[in-house]
């Protein structure tokens, strides 16, 4: 395309753009995101173009491989505009009487529309999906609207329309007010007013300044960042360039971690696309201003996600923290100001600035303004990305939108902020989710990982997996961190195989306070939350391990024994057959036995055991019963 050179050029190609889109033809748009494809999409990708070619419709309808819509679990995931008619777990087989009933005959497959779990109700329409109802999708909701590799597509969803009305209209004081007004708080983590942040840079007396967006995105089931890189790739360009504009910026960085291959490739070409159209490089729609990005990836690296860390791996250093004795907006990259916001703190900007600042402050509390992407995760029926106003209860989060907990399971916690965070408990079910009320309950916003664990997880062996993903991921420039997250571990370790004894906990918590107090940066100082509030919380759990030798959840494998039930056991050798010890003893009409010298814990006969006998049971913290002798184990057959 060719380039745009003024605001008027701008809005004169969106009409020109729009003029072609037929708003009655048919849109099957078909996730490509990461999730999507694993589950396939890709092959109903294929199908879809091939059906839609062998049956000659070709001019009639259009195919748009879009981004991620957020409903994970489901995927691959379709909806077919201009009705809407969301079809889930998509298979190439699908793909004829997808064309041939909603295409041509306009009527619903209805084995393909989201079912209600408990209530068997069929909806077909994406937004009347509790999933998606009950959410507030202004960053999410464009994702399965766009294809991520047209700009033409972001423009007819007004994309450039924000910098076009900065470059314009507003002064680099005005776009700052504007931000501050709103709140707009970070979204990576630590929460700080993104409009102080540039304000401060802005005023920074060094002639050369930086803007960074942050996508190193590595907490453990976290996935949001990737899924706007990936889906709508342009609105976050859009809100680092107009940031680059208020704070008189004319270099920014995308830092991206390698494991994003998608997301990488996405945003490398709406950069290259961006700077085709005129919205990169010299003379931005003809405004005098001047703007370049690079891309750099990341090699993994979680301390990367730490604002210093990043700036030192950009600069081409080993990516450590370094003591903040000046704020990096004042000396960041290259020891000039700089502005890092994460990937959906960049990507809200264009909306504050088209539809205000009190548009924005609708959403969320007096606080907390606007709205959080979470990834809900774990034990619960829907999993994938959400969208919701901060100050939205985690009862309504995880009730209302993620639909409960399976198998009639009972909710114990969800943990939130990814491995920095902490544990919530039931009791604390109707908290409202904003940065300042999780901070109060111990835990934190982060980045926006929501892992639910219900009745079967042991809150002593979350903390440890937490401690030891954050001993793995340290840098090692500081002892608090190095040294007390690895002997943190090894305590833990103990604890959970049944080696803990009295005055572990308030070792543990010596060692927390270390960290808390003389961490170098700010992961190392909230390395110790996990254990911090499951303790709070759950403090019994950890009583019951080290004094009881007992993992109330029946989780930890060195605290628990599978058993057999006499009185259950049918004989129906499923156990036997399944046991890949052979620890199973058994046979034709008798009661099974469990070897407890052979049995590694595994838990396979546990799973195996029919429904409808459930004999095989987890004990802990006492005695296995003594086995039946031989002579009495046959199965008396009732009449």
């Amino acid at each position: 395309m060719s380039r745009i050179d003024s605001p008027e050029a701008l809005e004169k190609f969106r009409q020109e753009i729009l003029s072609k889109n037929d708003a009655d033809t048919p849109c099957i748009s078909i996730c490509a995101g990461a999730g999507c494809i694993a589950s396939g999409a890709d092959e109903v990708i294929s199908a879809f173009k091939a059906e839609i070619k062998e049956q000659g419709l070709e001019s009639g309808v259009n195919i748009k491989e879009t981004g991620c819509p957020g409903f994970c679990q489901q995927g691959p995931v379709v909806v077919i505009y201009p009705e809407e008619v969301c079809y889930l777990q998509v298979k190439p087989e699908d793909v004829s009487e997808v064309v041939s009933q909603t295409i041509k005959e306009k009527k619903i497959v209805d084995r393909l529309v989201f079912v209600d779990p408990v209530t068997e109700e069929k909806t077909p329409l994406e937004s009347d999906i509790p999933f998606y109802k009950n959410q507030a999708r202004n960053l999410l909701g464009s994702n399965i609207k766009i294809d991520p590799k047209s700009i033409e597509d972001y423009l007819a969803l007004d994309g450039y329309s924000a910098l076009s009305k900065v470059l314009k209209q507003m002064s680099p004081e005005a776009v700052i007010d504007e931000v501050k007004k709103s709140n707009l708080r970070g979204r990576g983590g630590g929460g700080f007013p993104a409009g102080r942040k540039w304000e401060g840079t802005s005023k920074a007396p060094d002639a050369v300044k930086y803007v960074i967006v942050n996508a190193d995105e590595g907490d453990p089931g976290a996935f949001m960042d990737r899924a706007l890189l990936e889906g709508n790739p342009h609105s976050i360009l859009e809100g680092l360039i107009i940031g680059a504009y208020a704070i008189g910026a004319h270099e920014g960085f995308i830092y991206v971690r390698q494991e994003y291959p998608l997301a990488v490739e996405n945003i490398i070409l709406a950069i290259k696309h961006a700077e085709e159209a005129g919205f990169l490089g010299k003379d931005i729609l003809g405004s005098g201003f001047d703007f370049t990005v690079q891309v750099h990836q990341g090699a993994g690296a979680f301390v990367c996600g730490e604002s210093t860390a990043l700036m030192t791996a950009i600069e081409g250093r080993v990516g450590e923290p370094r003591p903040k004795y000046v704020r990096s907006n004042i000396k960041g990259l290259w020891d000039k100001p700089s502005v890092l916001n994460n990937v959906e703190t960049w990507a809200n900007v264009p909306l504050i600035i088209n539809k205000g600042a009190d548009w924005f402050t609708q959403f969320g509390t007096e606080g907390s303004s606007g709205t959080k992407i979470f990834a809900l995760v774990g034990k619960i029926n829907n999993t994938g990305l959400v969208e919701v106003p901060m100050g939205i209860t985690l009862r309504d989060i995880i009730y209302k939108i993620g639909g409960g907990i399976p198998d009639g399971k009972k909710f114990k916690a969800v943990q939130t902020g990814g491995p920095s965070g902490g544990c919530i408990p039931e009791n604390l079910l109707d908290l409202g989710v904003d940065f300042d009320e999780l901070s109060k309950a111990g835990s934190m916003m982060g980045s926006g990982g929501m892992i639910v664990m219900d009745e079967d997880t042991c809150m002593v062996d979350v903390a440890r997996y937490f401690i030891e993903f954050l001993t793995d991921e340290s840098c090692g420039k500081c002892t608090p961190c190095r040294e007390g997250t690895r002997q943190m571990l090894k305590i833990l370790t103990n604890i959970t195989e049944g080696k803990g004894k009295p005055g572990d906990i308030e070792l543990l918590e010596e060692i927390s306070e270390t960290a808390v107090e003389a961490a170098l940066c700010a992961l190392g100082k909230s390395a110790p939350n996990s254990f911090l509030s499951t303790l709070r919380y759950f403090r019994d759990e950890y009583e019951a391990h080290i004094n009881d030798k007992r993992c109330p959840a029946l989780s930890c494998k060195a605290l628990i024994n599978f058993y057999i039930d006499p009185a259950k056991c049918q004989g129906c050798g499923s156990c036997l057959r399944k046991c890949p010890a052979d620890a199973i003893i058994g046979g034709k009409k008798l009661i099974h036995i469990v070897d407890q010298d052979k049995c590694t814990k595994c838990g396979t006969c546990f799973d195996v055991c029919p429904d409808k006998f459930s004999a095989v049971t987890k004990l802990s913290g006492v005695p296995v019963p003594e086995a039946l002798p031989e002579d009495e184990r046959t199965i008396k057959k009732s009449e």
